[in-house]
């Protein structure tokens, strides 16, 4: 079981790749792949697309800021199975685009894997995984606004795929890490775009 749940993050892209068939693949059809009970692996799905090469598409940083808005709260409200509005769940990614940042992202995510493990897992459950939830909420509006900062989306997107990928995996001390980072984003955001 520990070893399924730090290979948890090659395995939700390994589903992603197979439900990328044709030129081009619905988000909703990316939400039913992986299940409508699956918060943490669509949260970080969707964010490491916005990380990866095909965070080129235009709009894709906006698109994916909403798309996580929307499961933050759902996950902060309880509910069991994802819902999304049509207009997002119809809206369309180019396949070979999805599969190209699939490719790039594979070497990060079995390097981070090796030091996956569940640990610190009280940190997973309410009050303390409300904490981050309420910074994600917080990021994702401004995420949009980050686009005129060059990297700045990616960030704040590689971000939040830690604290998914925390949560997929059982490990409460990537949760953690992840909680101080967003904690300093803002700021560090600010400072490089001030400085830009």
């Amino acid at each position: 079981m520990t070893h399924e749940r730090t290979r948890a993050l090659s395995g939700v892209l390994n589903q992603l790749e197979s439900a990328a068939n044709g030129d081009s693949i619905q988000v909703g059809e990316v939400v039913e792949h992986l299940g409508r009970k699956s918060f943490a692996s669509l949260m970080l799905i969707f964010a490491l697309i916005s990380t990866s090469p095909a965070s080129a598409i235009p709009g894709i940083t906006a698109t994916v800021a909403f798309l996580v808005f929307i499961l933050t709260i759902q996950m902060i409200l309880g509910r069991d199975c994802v819902w999304l509005p049509g207009f997002i769940a119809k809206r369309r990614m180019a396949t070979d685009k999805v599969c190209k940042g699939i490719g790039w992202l594979r070497k990060p995510v079995e390097f981070i894997e090796r030091f996956l493990r569940p640990r610190f897992t009280h940190l997973l459950h309410r009050p303390w995984i409300l904490l981050p939830l309420i910074l994600i909420l917080a990021l994702t509006l401004a995420m949009p606004l980050l686009e005129a900062i060059p990297t700045s989306g990616s960030i704040a997107s590689a971000v939040i795929a830690l604290f998914a990928a925390g949560l997929l995996t059982r490990d409460g001390g990537l949760v953690l890490v992840s909680f101080g980072l967003l904690l300093i984003l803002p700021l560090t955001i600010w400072q490089f775009g001030f400085a830009a």
